[in-house]
């Protein structure tokens, strides 16, 4: 059954409260437009949001719930996952703010894995400050991997350009040990599933970059492109996939070579990343593809030199609830048009 606009239910877990997270969010939904693309509901305290809006001089009308049964349509929501009042200084790194952080995020999370919410935009946090026992992740993703089913990739969105990565948050010296031929086929199955069911391209075809510079010059610069991912490429393009490279990185975005791509392959964080935000200009999306549930987040982090002047643009975190829908809908259409797929006819022997 295909939802009305304004019934998709938009979950954002609020973020580290001392960074722009809040801003953000806030200023996305003071355009009244956007509560006719969905309902959200901000899972944190709406004390909290009050203090932030009056303190940024912010339009946002809030609405106070203690129940995900209360969501009303149309309105900013405000989910109150803790009652108490939490002592914030815009700019700080904190743990205690952290804290509160992640009660939003696993809340949120816990929504979305039991259908209560559609899709779940995260807010950016402090990977430092969230550190505990009871919470020891690099980050979303590693979290949203480990609650729900699916293997998660970090895909890194703007209009058509989507550049995914083999490896993210590991240190640079342990790439190499990573890259498995395995871990190839696992990671570009996963992008190509994502492209046809989460972007309607019927056809995918992906770029994959090599490890080396120059692709290792025949093994000169390093054998890994050679042993490891021409062999993974070639078995992929053999069975139907659509896999080309490996390309050389230094010169395949700077030659608008992604251009022809439905999406571009990155072995690692920077490789991918450096180049994605260049091009994106603040407006890209960070979209965990490969889970059973929808997450988007904007592509910045805290940024505590800005934190409370008023001065975030807002930006990626639109497009984050924008491209949630997108895919939420994307997603839903294409299991119509798979349901009942077409028989062929045998031929008589």
């Amino acid at each position: 059954m295909v939802k009305k606009a304004e019934n998709i239910i938009v979950g954002i877990s609020v973020g580290d409260l001392n960074g722009i997270g809040s801003e953000v969010i806030l200023k996305t939904f003071e355009d009244t437009r956007m509560l006719e693309l969905c309902t959200p509901v901000i899972f944190a305290n709406v004390k909290i949001l009050s203090f932030i809006k009056k303190t940024l001089q912010l339009n946002a009308n809030l609405q106070g719930i203690d129940k995900l049964e209360q969501i009303v349509p149309g309105k900013i929501n405000v989910l109150n996952v803790w009652r108490e009042g939490v002592n914030l200084e815009f700019g700080v790194n904190d743990e205690n703010v952290g804290k509160y952080a992640i009660r939003s995020f696993t809340s949120a999370t816990k929504a979305l894995k039991e259908g209560l919410i559609d899709v779940l935009v995260t807010a950016p946090i402090n990977k430092y400050n969230i550190q505990s026992e009871e919470f020891h992740f690099p980050g979303h993703t590693d979290y949203l991997d480990q609650e729900l089913e699916g293997d998660a990739l970090m895909l890194m969105v703007q209009d058509n350009l989507r550049v995914g990565l083999f490896t993210d948050h590991i240190p640079v010296n342990e790439i190499s040990n990573h890259l498995t031929e395995e871990l190839i086929r696992k990671k570009i199955e996963t992008v190509h599933k994502t492209l046809i069911a989460d972007f309607g391209v019927t056809r995918p075809k992906i770029a994959v970059l090599g490890l080396n510079p120059h692709c290792g010059d025949n093994g000169v610069i390093g054998k890994e492109d050679d042993e490891v991912i021409k062999p993974a490429l070639k078995k992929l393009f053999d069975e139907g996939i659509m896999v080309f490279g490996p390309f050389s990185a230094d010169s395949f975005f700077g030659l608008s070579q992604y251009e022809k791509y439905d999406a571009v392959i990155a072995n690692y964080h920077d490789q991918g990343l450096v180049p994605f935000k260049t091009l994106s200009f603040g407006n890209g999306v960070n979209y965990t593809a490969g889970l059973e549930k929808i997450r988007t987040s904007p592509d910045h982090g805290t940024a505590y030199e800005i934190a409370g002047k008023g001065e975030a643009d807002y930006n990626s975190f639109k497009e984050a609830v924008y491209l949630a829908i997108d895919i939420y809908n994307n997603r839903n259409e294409h299991k119509e048009l798979v349901k009942n797929p077409l028989k062929t006819k045998q031929k008589q022997l």
